[in-house]
């Protein structure tokens, strides 16, 4: 069966019979779309409304020193009063171009307003840069079989109070023989840390009690089990908090694997963080 969540942490389910509401939820549909098509959103409606109040005034006539009949003399016209530009050359003389340019006039002031606003809301939104490890591993830790995945804040702030949670979601039958998809909490060696500004290894022993206990990489392939892992912190900077999430298939596990040390000395003593092998990992024992 396909993933059920992205390994960006999205859902991929794909909801059927829910009423659309394509202009319901307008201000989070901006706040989460990329740029590009913001920009493009944004120019196709500067252009499309320029467009409309052109035709507008071909259909009234009234604007003086423009060419009767001319869509572009209309079309710069309508973008100088969108702006509030007036360089004085064409301007309106009849009734029906003065209520135009009144409403037009209004569009463009409403419209640069409404457009900053929301811009700025954007920019202003906080984001994290967390480096998920490509994989997660399963081996000895600490003389434990361990789960274990790496995270790291690529940004030169910091994050305080991070909290890392990680999940298992499987399906399992009820007594009733039901098949359903639960959501099982992995508990971490550590799952707080006061300030996240390099990285991360998390551990999850895997211990009685623990529901990957007695697990293999056959029976979580036959529940299809996914984990699911949620990183929330403060950031320094923005005085905000942000999330990042990420999930790991049943193919994305590595048993009898373990990541290489990323820590290594410069050659005038100080110590760095060699990120070119955040991915790697090598073998090591399991039992």
């Amino acid at each position: 069966m396909a993933r059920m969540i992205s390994r960006e942490g999205r859902s991929l389910l794909v909801q059927q019979g829910m009423p659309r509401r394509p202009l319901g939820d307008l201000y989070h549909s901006w706040l989460a779309a990329p740029w590009r098509r913001i920009l493009a959103a944004v120019l196709l409606l500067y252009l499309g409304l320029n467009a409309l109040f052109a035709c507008a005034y071909l259909l009234s006539g009234g604007i003086e020193n423009a060419r009767e009949g001319f869509f572009s003399d209309a079309f710069f016209f309508s973008v100088q009063t969108l702006a509030t530009i007036g360089y004085g050359r064409m301007s309106p003389v009849s009734l029906g171009a003065q209520v135009l340019v009144t409403i037009e006039s209004f569009c463009g002031l409403t419209g640069l307003a409404l457009v900053s606003g929301l811009v700025f809301a954007k920019f202003a939104r906080p984001t994290a840069r967390v480096l998920w490890s490509e994989v997660a591993v399963v081996a000895k830790q600490d003389g434990v079989t361990s789960l274990m995945f790496r995270v790291a804040n690529t940004r030169g702030n910091q994050v305080v109070e991070a909290r890392l949670r990680v999940g298992m979601l499987r399906f399992e039958t009820t007594a009733e023989g039901e098949r359903v998809r639960r959501m099982h909490d992995l508990p971490l060696v550590r799952a707080e840390s006061m300030v996240f500004a390099l990285s991360w290894m998390a551990i999850h022993p895997i211990v009685p009690g623990s529901k990957l206990y007695g697990e293999t990489p056959e029976s979580l392939r036959a529940s299809n089990a996914e984990i699911f892992c949620s990183l929330t912190g403060l950031d320094e900077t923005f005085s905000q908090t942000i999330h990042s999430r990420h999930s790991y298939s049943v193919d994305e596990i590595l048993w009898g694997k373990r990541f290489v040390d990323i820590m290594v000395t410069l050659p005038d003593g100080r110590a760095a963080i060699d990120y070119t092998r955040f991915h790697e990992t090598k073998p090591a024992p399991l039992g």
